[in-house]
């Protein structure tokens, strides 16, 4: 089946279909190859880190003057797999630039998961839950040699405002 068909959801921008890329824990960079809709290994980080949560994207989703869906991060117990499709509660979103331009991340947590029921927005995590996540997105690329600029956070109101505009385009 040809992931990018499957719909963002009915409870969409409150609860969103994703698909993941990376699981939790990778250095793998796993990319979606829609033309012949397989996931091919694009490369390894070349720093010594690995994904904070599993990685991907939310379905039926355009970014801004983009054709990608809206990148996303979905918080678990435990990785799931390449290609898995995970139903995620939106809590907010790193907004980043990186060397190809606007490049936003929304963080979201496993509704399957009980052990986040009660994460409904930013302020039900840890401050340092927060600042991991973004300083794996600061650091990631630096050996690479690509500038990352991270602005900061964005909360669940906003959030979920910016994933129906995407799935309106």
């Amino acid at each position: 089946m040809q992931h990018e068909l499957i719909p963002a959801g009915t409870n969409a921008p409150t609860e969103v279909n994703t698909i993941v890329e990376v699981p939790k824990g990778s250095s793998n960079k796993y990319k979606y190859a829609p033309e012949s809709d397989v996931y091919r290994y694009d490369h390894t980080l070349f720093s010594p880190l690995h994904y904070p949560c599993d990685y991907g994207w939310i379905c039926g989703t355009k970014g801004k003057g983009q054709r990608k869906p809206l990148n996303v991060l979905v918080m678990s117990s435990n990785p799931t797999f390449v290609g898995c499709l995970v139903v995620a509660r939106p809590i907010g979103a790193l907004l980043m630039n990186d060397h190809r331009g606007e490049d936003h991340k929304i963080l979201s947590v496993a509704v399957a998961d009980p052990r986040f029921d009660d994460i409904l927005s930013l302020n039900d995590l840890s401050d340092h839950t927060l600042l991991e996540i973004q300083h794996f997105f600061e650091i990631y690329q630096v050996l690479e040699q690509h500038e990352v600029e991270i602005m900061g956070w964005e909360d669940v109101i906003e959030t979920q405002a910016r994933i129906a505009a995407a799935i309106a385009r």
